[in-house]
């Protein structure tokens, strides 16, 4: 009464294997995203770049809907894999869990220019380890794996007892005294199989033992696959939640982070290294703990390059992060428009023309570059920022005309000692030729006339960005954020290390808390 699949015990012994360590892993996933505190599909989704992009964006938009969808992704990874290792209903459990992970591939396939990877693991081409564990499980799915070690098998024996006859028992008793072949269900267990089903109970063991042990040690420093959790021993010291803004339809932290020290640029001056310093110790997986911990602290959005996106996005899909990513632009004379249609492809939240770009621009008498350049990424729907060190480029963009959603602009005191005198500044040097003569321009000052700054922007009813506030690391924060709030900035950009996050965000809530003499309206 018995089936025979043609298999030896060696390949039923892998093939049984095969279902507990997929089932294995789902399991581990789902109980992982149940445990982490605040957990969400939404990244994931809103970074679908493939088929049914627009249901995947449109389900993170809902709140209602991505509840749902968080649920049915636990949990179907949960029962999915409990299952597998049970060996229960393994076909029919199999091909729901080839339906699961098919939708992960779609929402994120390993394509060419799509494909952010896995810190830990680099890219992948066309096949990842989704697609690899599909085909696992459509393996599992045409063979019944259930039946050689599995509730399945349980449930087959029940199924043949309710049909042996009287007449029958006796010659079953003797197929089953004589049972060898590990691919032949029989009428009724043997007693030493059933011993064999407790092997079980160890592995149970050694996954809720494992599970508990990879739990606390996530809590604390873990950055690793799915359930990447970064330190939290800073955030205790947090003082209170970080005051928000919007920029027209965006809601962004009064404080956010700046992309120099993930690039490098350290402006440092005569100090050669701290470059080379800053790359070192910002690796891929430094990044991200640190934007991990900023956004637990408050900070929603950063400010990068475009060479800098593809890395904020590989963050935002393995942590299912929504921070808010703004992009430079640099648009050339002869192609206004390419790099705006880049970033946009790339998925970006807000645009702004870059600082140096519109100084150049305007010093080489080229604004209706700017001018095209802001009124199309309007027209694709971004709030659109003009960027500037030179207060002057600003002046004269406005004497044109042009009206962007808000400025960005450097800013900061020059109360400090490598900042050259007044009269030596000239209009648009920065980012200019850098003189061996340190009472000229030499990489030193990033907002040549702050004064002219602030009474420029008190006539401006658009949100002011400052930037640059500490001077390249000549200006405390303490005394950077202060200057910038008190004169009329309405949010502040600025690099951070990991181990600054908290203390900067500290330092803006109390700040916030104390300004006075702040005469310019907020915007923003």
């Amino acid at each position: 009464m018995g089936i025979n699949n043609g298999l030896t015990k060696t390949q039923s012994a892998f093939l049984v294997l095969l279902r507990i360590f997929v089932g294995w892993h789902l399991l581990y996933e789902g109980i992982a995203k149940m445990v982490i505190p605040d957990w969400t599909s939404a990244g994931y989704m809103e970074n679908s770049r493939w088929l049914f992009s627009g249901l995947f964006h449109s389900l993170a938009a809902s709140e209602g809907a991505l509840q749902v969808v968080d649920f049915l992704n636990v949990w179907g990874l949960i029962l999915i894999g409990l299952a597998l290792m049970l060996g229960l209903l393994t076909r029919y459990i199999s091909i729901a869990g080839m339906a699961l992970l098919s939708l992960y591939y779609i929402a994120n396939p390993p394509f060419i220019g799509t494909d952010f990877g896995i810190p830990l693991e680099g890219h992948y081409l066309f096949i990842n380890k989704t697609f690899v564990e599909i085909i696992a499980l459509g393996v599992l799915a045409v063979f019944p794996s259930g039946l050689y070690f599995g509730i399945d098998r349980f449930i087959r024996v029940s199924s043949n007892t309710k049909r042996t006859t009287t007449a029958d028992k006796q010659e079953k008793e003797q197929k089953d005294r004589n049972y060898l072949d590990e691919n032949a269900v029989p009428d009724q267990l043997h007693r030493r199989e059933i011993l064999r089903y407790m092997a079980m109970v160890p592995i149970f063991g050694a996954f809720a033992w494992g599970a508990v042990r990879k739990y606390r040690w996530n809590s604390v420093n873990a950055v690793s696959g799915a359930t990447i959790k970064v330190s939290d021993t800073m955030l205790k010291d947090l003082k209170g939640e970080l005051p928000k803004g919007k920029i027209l339809d965006k809601q962004v932290s009064r404080i956010f982070a700046g992309g120099n020290l993930i690039g490098g640029w350290s402006h440092s001056r005569d100090l050669i290294y701290v470059s080379s310093l800053f790359k070192a110790y910002n690796t891929e997986r430094k990044v991200f703990e640190t934007l991990a911990l900023a956004e637990k602290a408050g900070i929603n959005t950063i400010n990068i390059t475009h060479t800098q996106l593809a890395l904020i996005n590989k963050y935002k899909r393995i942590f299912g992060s929504n921070l808010q990513t703004m992009s430079q632009v640099h648009p050339e004379k002869d192609n206004i428009y390419e790099h705006v249609d880049k970033v946009i492809d790339m998925g970006i939240d807000l645009i702004q023309i870059q600082g140096n770009c519109c100084d150049w621009r305007v010093r080489d008498g080229e604004i209706d570059v700017l001018v095209k350049c802001l009124d199309y990424i309007k027209r694709q729907g971004y709030p659109a920022g003009l960027g500037a060190h030179s207060v002057q480029a600003l002046m004269a963009c406005d004497e044109a005309g042009m009206e962007p959603d808000f400025y960005m602009k450097t800013f900061h005191h020059d109360k400090y000692w490598s900042a050259h005198p007044v009269e030596k500044r000239i209009p648009f040097s920065v980012d200019g030729d850098r003189s061996e003569d340190h009472d000229e321009f030499h990489d030193n000052m990033f907002c040549l006339f702050p004064d002219e700054t602030i009474e420029f922007m008190k006539k401006k009813k658009i949100p002011w960005i400052a930037f640059k506030v500490l001077a390249g690391g000549a200006i405390h924060p303490e005394e950077g954020f202060k200057f910038a709030f008190e004169n009329g900035a309405d949010f502040v950009c600025v690099g951070m290390f990991d181990y600054q996050v908290v203390d900067d965000v500290n330092i803006a809530v109390d700040t916030l808390s104390n300004l006075s003499g702040r005469q310019r309206t907020w915007h923003g």
